[in-house]
C-alpha cells in the first residue's frame, strides 16, 4: 500500500486489536450504553467522537478482547437493538454483575445441551446479551443424546420461552 505522498507502507488489513467481526450498536443515548458496558462487563472506552450538535457520532469500548462500535441513531431512525453474545470466565458472575447495574434478566444462567452455562440480560437501551461461560466440550454424538435428555430438554424450552423483548407502551 502506498501513502499519499506515494511512499511504500505496510498496512494490516485488520488494524491492532480488532478481529475480523466487529459489531455495531445503534443506540439512543450512546454515553448511557457506555457507562452501562463499563459497570456491567468492565468495559474500556476507547474513544466517544461527538458531532457539533452532541450527537455520538462513533464510540468504541473493549469487553474482553473484543471492541464494540456504537454510535447514535438519527431521531427519525427506528430502534434497532444490538444482541451480543460475551463469552466470561463465570457466567454467574457476570449475570449478577450486569443486573446489578441495571440489566433486566431475560433467562437466569442455565447449563445448555452444547455445554455452554447461558443467562440472558437486556440493557436499559434494550440490547441483549447473551452472557455465557464453556463449561463443558461436548461430542456431537452427546449433544444429540441430550437433545432427548428430559433436563436439557427442560432447560431449552425455559431459554426459548423467553420474551427478548422488553413489553411495548
Amino acid at each position: 500500500m502506498r501513502t499519499p505522498g506515494g511512499s511504500q507502507m505496510s498496512v494490516q488489513p485488520v488494524p491492532q486489536g480488532y478481529h475480523t467481526v466487529t459489531p455495531w450498536i445503534i443506540s439512543r443515548d450512546t454515553v448511557r450504553l457506555i457507562d452501562f458496558m463499563k459497570r456491567a462487563f468492565n468495559a474500556q472506552e476507547l474513544e466517544c467522537l461527538a458531532g457539533e450538535t452532541g450527537r455520538i457520532e462513533h464510540a468504541e469500548v473493549r469487553i474482553g478482547d473484543s471492541v464494540v462500535m456504537m454510535f447514535d441513531a438519527l431521531p427519525d431512525w427506528p430502534p434497532t437493538p444490538g444482541f451480543l453474545r460475551l463469552y466470561v470466565q463465570d457466567a454467574d458472575a457476570a449475570f449478577r454483575q450486569a443486573v446489578a447495574a441495571g440489566a433486566t434478566p431475560v433467562t437466569e444462567v442455565t447449563h445448555l445441551f452444547f455445554g455452554d452455562r447461558v443467562g440472558r440480560v437486556r440493557d436499559p437501551l434494550g440490547n441483549l446479551y447473551w452472557i455465557q461461560t464453556r463449561v463443558e466440550d461436548v461430542s456431537p454424538q452427546e449433544m444429540e443424546r441430550r437433545l432427548g435428555d428430559p433436563e436439557f430438554t427442560k432447560a431449552m424450552k425455559y431459554v426459548q420461552s423467553a420474551r427478548f423483548f422488553a413489553p411495548r407502551g
